[in-house]
């Protein structure tokens, strides 16, 4: 598919697409949550990998067994995958895969030319094999086929983020009309708030049980829709410690940062365990 663009965007198109490029770009880390217990505290695991890592040393034997990460392309339906852990999180994941499936379907009906007819070497009509065979264009589910469904969530996100940006491909699409990309901009979004929602990244506040490793105050982790993690310190810039004051004059650990207060944290539960 190529990437040329219509000379102009609307709006509600390029919306539509962060929000399809968010879903896929966390696509992985849901799948990956389907297999893990749900996190009982803060911040979710699947926010934070580099902390997975940290932890990693110190995970008990009662503990679930790491869970590869693989993000497959054949759809949660028809995959063959070990019982879930996390329901919330397969329930989320098939929700979202079905729902884009079928806006993919929907989409295709109105903006999709049909497959071209040709001539064999008789002069007979037959399917020109090459434009079905056209890598950009979106096949239907049948009885005896799973379509473009065969490749995956991950394609059906790239696929309808072309059409909302109306990408050139030959005269193989027409732009999507308005009450078309209005629904496509809805589907993509409340796909995005889904997928957040299961991995925690919806905007939560959660009040930490272990006090500031630096002052004693009261931490609090906080997750954003699209943003990183940030936890942060009541005590206000009096805390000591060693990162930036956010925009309520709070401590906060962003980032590389949230390591360095696992770190902290961690060593001081070891000096109270002794």
């Amino acid at each position: 598919m190529t990437t040329a663009l219509a000379p102009t965007v609307p709006p509600i198109a390029r919306r539509a697409a962060v929000d399809l490029a968010a879903v896929r770009e966390q696509w992985g880390d849901l799948l990956a949550a389907i297999g893990r217990r749900p996190a009982a505290t803060w911040p979710p695991r699947e926010c934070t990998g580099f902390l997975d890592q940290l932890a990693a040393d110190d995970r008990s034997e009662d503990d679930e067994q790491p869970v590869e990460a693989v993000v497959g392309r054949l759809p949660l339906t028809i995959r063959e995958h070990p019982a879930p852990l996390n329901l919330d999180a397969l329930d989320a994941a098939l929700a979202v895969e079905r729902d884009l499936f079928d806006l993919a379907d929907q989409v295709a009906e109105y903006v999709q030319r049909p497959i071209r007819p040709a001539r064999d070497s008789r002069g007979r009509f037959i399917v020109d094999q090459a434009d079905a065979a056209d890598p950009a264009r979106w096949h239907y589910q049948a009885q005896t086929s799973t379509g473009s469904r065969a490749f995956g969530l991950h394609w059906a996100a790239v696929w309808l983020e072309g059409r909302a940006l109306d990408e050139m491909s030959g005269d193989l699409f027409e732009p999507v009309p308005a009450r078309v990309l209005d629904h496509l901009a809805a589907t993509a979004r409340t796909a995005r708030r889904t997928v957040e929602r299961a991995l925690g990244r919806d905007g939560r506040t959660t009040a930490l049980d272990v006090p500031c490793p630096f002052c004693g105050g009261q931490l609090a982790g906080h997750t954003r829709p699209g943003g990183e993690p940030v936890v942060t310190c009541s005590t206000g810039e009096a805390c000591g410690a060693p990162v930036l004051l956010d925009e309520r004059h709070r401590r906060a650990w962003r980032g590389a940062d949230l390591v360095g207060l696992w770190v902290a944290l961690d060593a001081r539960r070891r000096d109270a365990e002794e």
